[in-house]
C-alpha cells in the first residue's frame, strides 16, 4: 500500500528535500537524515515552492543570456531556499558578507572565480536582520574555483568573491533558523 505523503508529512518533507540535497550533492541517506531530523524539529516542508524542471536548454539559454548583459536571474525563489544564476565580468567583492540563516552551495559552470573564506572578521557590521558585512576578515583562506567546481559555505562564514575575468555560476541557498 503506498504511503501517502498528504496525511504522513515526515514522508512528505522527505519528498521535498531529496531534489535539493541531490543538487548539493548529499546521498539519499543523508537526505533521509536531514528529513527526519527536520520532521522530528516540527519543521515544515517548502511548499512554497512547486516542484519544477530546468531543462538543460533553458539553463544553456540562460547562460547565453547572462553572457551578453552580466546579472542574476533567479531561477527557483521560495522561503526556504533560493537558485540563483549569476554572471559577472571583472568584478570585487568590497566587503566579507556572512549571514546566520542561509547556507550558499555555489557551482561553477563557466569561467573562474577567486573566494576568500573564513576568519575574524574586522569591523563588522549588520545590513538587516542576521546578515552582516565586515571589510576585513584576519586569516582568511582563499580558493580558486573553475568550471565544474563546487563550493560550500555553511551559515556564519565570512566569504567574499572576486572575478579578475568572467564567471557563470548557480547559487543554491537552503535558508532557515539556524540549530
Amino acid at each position: 500500500m503506498p504511503i501517502d505523503p498528504v496525511k504522513n508529512p515526515d514522508r512528505r518533507w522527505f519528498l521535498c528535500s531529496v531534489p535539493a540535497a541531490a543538487a548539493v550533492g548529499l546521498t539519499l541517506a543523508d537526505a533521509s537524515m536531514f528529513a527526519a531530523s527536520a520532521a522530528a524539529q516540527g519543521a515544515a516542508p517548502a511548499g512554497d515552492v512547486k516542484p519544477q524542471v530546468l531543462t538543460a536548454q533553458q539553463i544553456q539559454d540562460d547562460v547565453k543570456a547572462l553572457e551578453a548583459s552580466p546579472g542574476n536571474n533567479n531561477l527557483v525563489q521560495g522561503k526556504n531556499f533560493t537558485v540563483v544564476m549569476t554572471t559577472e565580468k571583472a568584478k570585487s567583492g568590497a566587503e566579507f558578507e556572512w549571514h546566520e540563516h542561509r547556507d550558499h552551495v555555489f557551482q561553477i559552470l563557466d569561467g573562474s572565480a577567486t573566494y576568500d573564506l573564513g576568519g575574524t572578521p574586522k569591523g563588522a557590521h549588520s545590513k538587516g536582520p542576521g546578515e552582516w558585512l565586515a571589510p576585513e576578515s584576519d586569516q582568511h583562506e582563499t580558493v580558486t574555483l573553475n568550471k565544474g567546481d563546487m563550493l560550500v559555505v555553511p551559515r556564519g562564514t565570512p566569504h567574499k568573491r572576486n572575478t579578475p575575468e568572467s564567471v557563470t555560476f548557480l547559487l543554491i541557498s537552503p535558508q532557515g533558523d539556524a540549530a
